[in-house]
């Protein structure tokens, strides 16, 4: 039997989160292997529709690896199916996990039809060998596979859709990693066309996937002497496996709120970071006093919808034709709410943190913009959006210039899923439209102090958290507790949730100075250390 050589290890539980499955990587060989089952499975249930299976830990250390699957649009996977992976990668034995995918079968109704997956990974030494589990997995279900190698998680994204809109009137594009390239430095040329970037910008790809592939990229676009975008790339090397999200890429610029050490950035330059599966973006400058200025991603929330706005009522929509909103996290700085609300006058939905959840709030939006804190979103337009936009009629030159970088826009953007890459080229093209530095960006608001913690528990689980995770129902009275102790600070704003991705709790606090939200932070990780260790 297949499975024999990929046995489960001890008592050790899984359970699909936000991110898939992702722990220390030499736990994960029966993991991958089960879920190579699972993405036959869903392919099945799907009559043949082509499912994704993307190997990575994103922005978590070497040591770590994941996995996770992509459903035929590119989107997550449908949420109902991460108990049937939860499920299947806990059955205990063989002959259980015979029982279990036997039960599941049945219980999805799954058609009588060749699967069919495609897969990729990222740098992480671990990889290799899991792709061995998963391609075993793949073969004892029957399915037909086709392995991408290394790809950034987007890429992968964008690869499973392609396929399965081949030939259809919604076809994404070419599925193979020049036709992603291909579509993008197009977009990105006409929407660009005609402006002028602010200088250089430096990329910091975190020593990961991205790195090589925004090298390749770069290709595909004009070179800086012939007005082309300046960007030099830092951070990107995938030899040395140790250097990972080591003192770089997003998490770390987000969590510590300051430069890399290896960026050397000069005083009000702009730069941005990328995680470790290129799915993550974070802007930032230092200004001429020194002080670190944080652009994460409520601002790129925050500036997309701006320029999006602007785009809509110049190309001469009415504004009931293309409804704008945009969804956040309790992870979003109230002075990004209120700007939005107050000063663009647009909707906002607030959900439970996670790609998933505001990736589906976003789709009863025309045009529905995300992104997550840490720089994880992008924006979603719909089918009738698309249809209005692309026959649209100008009524005057300056409606067509606007509507053509519309159009541009809609292919520039990865919908599938967050890509930095995508994503970092769609902030350039709004920051060259507007002439603005990172400093005039920055200047759109005032972002309250905050900070965020990460505490390890025993089980995260007993943190139940409501209210769009913006307060707790369980343990019973920690709630009190930390309102009693938001209290005591101006604009203060705190709350806990169980982390999606890893075994552990997270900690976020707002407060009207830096140290506030500090004092804050470390008097409410100490009541979730002792509440989640009793």
């Amino acid at each position: 039997m297949a499975s024999a050589q990929f046995p489960k290890p001890g008592d050790h539980q899984f359970q699909y989160g936000t991110a898939g499955f992702r722990m220390k990587a030499d736990l994960l060989d029966s993991v991958v292997f089960r879920v190579g089952l699972l993405a036959a499975l869903r392919s099945r249930r799907l009559n043949g529709s082509t499912i994704g299976v993307m190997i990575t830990a994103s922005h978590n250390p070497p040591a770590d690896n994941g996995v996770k699957l992509v459903d035929p649009m590119g989107e997550m996977l449908e949420s109902s199916w991460e108990k049937y992976a939860t499920n299947l990668t806990n059955a205990s034995t063989d002959e259980e996990l015979v029982t279990t995918y036997t039960n599941l079968v049945k219980e999805t109704h799954a058609f009588d039809v060749t699967p069919k997956v495609v897969f990729a990974r990222d740098t992480r030494a671990s990889g290799s060998r899991l792709v061995a589990a998963l391609v075993a997995g793949l073969e004892a279900a029957g399915a037909e596979y086709q392995d991408y190698k290394l790809l950034t998680t987007p890429q992968l994204h964008y690869v499973t859709r392609c396929i399965n809109t081949k030939g259809s009137p919604h076809a994404y594009g070419e599925a193979t990693e020049e036709g992603y390239y291909q579509k993008l430095a197009t977009a990105f040329k006409t929407a660009s066309a005609g402006k002028k970037f602010h200088g250089e910008i430096i990329v910091d790809c975190a020593n990961g996937v991205g790195g090589p592939k925004l090298q390749q990229f770069l290709k595909y676009l004009p070179p800086v002497a012939e007005g082309g975008i300046n960007i030099r790339v830092v951070n990107d090397d995938v030899v040395q496996p140790d250097r990972l999200n080591y003192n770089c890429g997003a998490d770390y610029v987000k969590t510590n709120q300051r430069a890399p050490p290896s960026s050397h950035a000069e005083k009000m330059q702009r730069c941005c970071s990328l995680d470790g599966d290129a799915d993550r973006l974070i802007y930032y400058f230092i200004d001429n006093d020194d002080t670190f200025h944080l652009l994460d991603g409520d601002r790129l929330s925050t500036l997309a919808a701006l320029f999006l706005s602007d785009l809509v009522k110049s190309a001469g929509f009415p504004a009931e034709k293309l409804r704008i909103g945009v969804v956040q996290t309790a992870y979003a700085n109230g002075a990004s709410t209120e700007y939005i609300t107050e000063r663009l006058k647009l909707p906002v939905i607030c959900t439970n943190t996670g790609v998933k959840h505001l990736h589906h709030e976003a789709t009863k939006f025309d045009i529905g913009v995300y992104f997550e804190a840490n720089g994880h979103g992008t924006v979603l337009f719909s089918d009738v959006a698309l249809k209005r936009i692309w026959k649209h009629e100008p009524q005057s030159p300056a409606q067509k210039i606007a509507l053509d970088t519309l159009q541009a826009c809609t292919q520039l953007i990865n919908q599938t899923v967050g890509d930095a890459i995508s994503d970092m080229l769609f902030i350039e093209l709004i920051l060259a439209h507007k002439g603005w530095s990172p400093k005039e960006w920055d200047l759109t608001y005032k972002d309250l102090p905050n900070r965020l913690g990460r505490v390890e528990v025993r089980d995260r689980n007993i943190f139940v958290a409501i209210d769009a995770e913006r307060k707790l129902a369980e343990p019973m009275g920690m709630q009190a507790e930390i309102d009693n102790l938001v209290g005591k600070h101006k604009s203060g704003r705190a709350f806990v949730r169980a982390s999606g991705t890893e075994d552990a709790v997270r900690v976020y606090t707002e407060a009207a100075t830096r140290s506030e939200a500090e004092e804050l932070l470390q008097k409410i990780t100490v009541r979730v250390r002792e509440y989640g260790n009793r």
